[in-house]
């Protein structure tokens, strides 16, 4: 039986990537492609219940070692309850964030180092890693101006704005270290534009 494909998307927050993810998605079952979409933290059951804990704008006391650690600990149970079973059957994988958020946010962002994000979610995905990333990389002004006209923000969008520069630098870094992994995309374009260049770039990615 052959493997499936994990592709996960990324990027600051404002970036579009949820938006693009799941037209994506919507275009490769249309296509009839055996796919499914889902995100981090969440994606199942337990993995939703430790995304409240992280989201909750009333969370403010939250240090950021357990940020990360929650963050991994979801991690871990979508990995074996979804992703895992998923890939085994040869079922494509698209996954809103995965380790490079944690990476960005939490190992450059927050400052606890990115070594030392990526020791924690080591143990978390055993050997785990997406086959390819896409990156939506807009400027952070861009995506704090998006952020603005939710209606509903989580504790991460209240982040400061130099909290999120330091994410879209930590996303640079990542790019660094995975560049073979890794592809960049201009989010700063129109939804439609970066619809087309994602989609075919994933064409080209599920061959």
């Amino acid at each position: 039986m052959n493997k499936g494909k994990f592709i996960t998307f990324e990027g600051n927050d404002g970036c579009g990537k949820t938006t693009i993810s799941n037209r994506i998605y919507k275009q490769l079952l249309d296509e009839g492609y055996d796919v499914i979409m889902t995100r981090e933290p969440g994606g199942i059951d337990i993995a939703e219940q430790i995304r409240e804990v992280i989201l909750d704008s009333k969370n403010t006391a939250m240090d950021g070692r357990c940020e990360a650690l929650l963050y991994a600990a979801a991690r871990r149970q979508h990995l074996v309850e979804r992703v895992i079973p998923a890939l085994e059957k040869g079922t494509l994988v698209i996954c809103d964030r995965f380790i490079d958020s944690s990476l960005a946010y939490q190992g450059v962002a927050r400052g606890l180092g990115i070594d030392e994000v990526y020791k924690v979610n080591e143990f978390a995905i055993d050997n785990a890693m997406p086959d390819a990333t896409i990156l939506l990389r807009v400027d952070p002004e861009i995506g704090l101006a998006r952020i603005a006209s939710r209606q509903q923000k989580d504790r991460l969008d209240e982040e400061s704005e130099k909290f999120h520069h330091l994410v879209a630098q930590g996303y640079d870094e990542v790019v660094k270290r995975y560049p073979d992994r890794i592809r960049v995309i201009d989010a700063s374009q129109s939804e439609e534009e970066v619809f087309q260049a994602t989609y075919k770039l994933i064409k080209e990615l599920v061959k």
